[in-house]
């Protein structure tokens, strides 16, 4: 027997299913919110990620990658390993006269995982916006993931907040070489931050009181990150417009009624947030999240473009939602004695789905099926005769007429008798 490669799955048709609810609950926010649909390539060459260094070296690691040979030159391509740097890509190739540009996607991305165990494709939901510098375009997406979850009925979910500015301009003002600077960047992204710390504060009283400060910073207002700001901008003065930004955006969120909570090591695996970060999880269960990028753009060519975004993670959506109810129940429809499919019984399937159900034509199928309903059409076909069977509760009904089907239909799915 063959067996599909490890780390990866097949999704199927429940799977299916659950995916496209997820989907259409992210689609119809984002177009309704004016964003534009776009797909990448699955294939990417990998200078598209290493030479704007853009990912940690832990995140490079773990990316798939080959050779792809045109003839005598070959260029290493990789499977995607993130999304947003390809949407990143698409702008400044075929969108950068406009501005703003509000882009969505539905997409999934590699990363190798050793034992197997762990899932090496997933599936993405996510929106970027490309062009604007203000805190309001971060709260803007913010509201428009949490509007999905909403949507989803995943109520439990908490809104994280941090600030690579704020990180990225502190060092700097320690005097550390840009090297440096990156190297120890790229540990705090990968959630080593309580690391750093020790490192950076040996001996000198005054950083370990600043990284404490700034590494410890929680709370769930503004009035939090103004008691921050107030005490190091006394004596790291340059971090008050990082710390007027991450204010702002608190500000607005307050104002607008989101809860957050601040915790400034989120950004593991991605070295390129600018700006504010944004994390959605229930418990220890990351549910996906974005920032500010407003480097990435310039990195690849497009010029001084600030950009922002973020991305859900299909997993933990299908599993924390309470919303997936199945679609309107499918119905098999056959002709008793059963084994002559006619015009009749394509008609009356025809009339079932343009009423919003599932109708599904009996091709021969044995023993007990998977549909919640059953329509026997019976007599000649000049005056047909229908019996419905409810396969959960046993009951028959004989019925005249397509109307009375459709009631009885109509009242079950209203009263959610049971599951389709």
């Amino acid at each position: 027997m063959q067996k599909r490669c490890k780390g990866n799955r097949d999704l199927l048709p429940q799977d299916m299913e659950s995916f496209r609810k997820v989907e259409e609950a992210f689609r119809s926010s984002c177009l309704k919110w004016g964003y534009e649909e776009i797909r990448t390539p699955t294939l990417e060459y990998l200078h598209l990620f290493t030479c704007t260094g853009t990912l940690t070296p832990s995140m490079l690691g773990r990316v798939y990658s080959f050779l792809d040979w045109d003839g005598w030159s070959g260029e290493r391509v990789v499977l995607r390993p993130d999304a947003t740097i390809p949407t990143a890509r698409l702008y400044v190739e075929s969108l950068a006269q406009d501005s703003p540009v509000k882009l969505f996607y539905v997409e999934n991305i590699f990363s190798f995982e050793e034992t197997g165990k762990e899932s090496r494709e997933r599936w993405q939901f996510g929106a970027e916006m490309l062009g604007s510098t203000s805190p309001s375009a971060d709260v803007e997406l913010i509201m428009l993931a949490q509007e999905v979850l909403r949507k989803l009925e995943i109520n439990e979910s908490i809104l994280y907040l941090s600030h690579a500015g704020l990180i990225r301009s502190l060092l700097r003002e320690l005097g550390l070489e840009p090297a440096e600077q990156n190297r120890i960047f790229d540990q705090v992204m990968d959630g080593k931050a309580s690391e750093v710390m020790k490192t950076l504060a040996k001996g000198n009283p005054q950083i370990k009181d600043s990284l404490s400060l700034l590494f410890d910073l929680s709370g769930t207002s503004p009035g939090f990150i103004q008691n921050v700001k107030a005490t190091m901008i006394r004596d790291f003065p340059r971090l008050e417009p990082a710390m007027d930004d991450f204010l702002a955006i608190a500000q607005l969120l307050t104002d607008m009624g989101c809860v957050y909570q601040v915790d400034m090591a989120l950004g593991k695996g991605f070295e390129y947030y600018t700006g504010v970060i944004f994390r959605f999880q229930v418990g220890s269960q990351k549910l996906g999240g974005g920032g500010r990028y407003d480097d990435l753009v310039p990195l690849l060519g497009g010029g001084s473009v600030a950009a922002c975004g973020f991305a859900l993670d299909l997993d933990p959506l299908v599993a924390l939602s309470s919303s997936l109810e199945q679609s309107k129940p499918m119905i098999l429809v056959r002709t008793e004695p059963p084994g002559r499919i006619d015009k009749v019984v394509f008609e009356t399937a025809d009339l079932l789905r343009r009423a919003g159900y599932r109708a599904d034509l009996d091709q021969g199928y044995t023993g007990t099926t998977k549909h919640r309903w059953i329509l026997s059409i019976r007599g000649e076909r000049g005056k047909p005769g229908f019996v419905l069977t409810n396969q959960l509760s046993g009951k028959t009904t004989e019925l005249d007429s397509m109307s009375e089907i459709l009631g009885i239909l109509q009242v079950a799915n209203a009263t959610k008798t049971g599951p389709a």
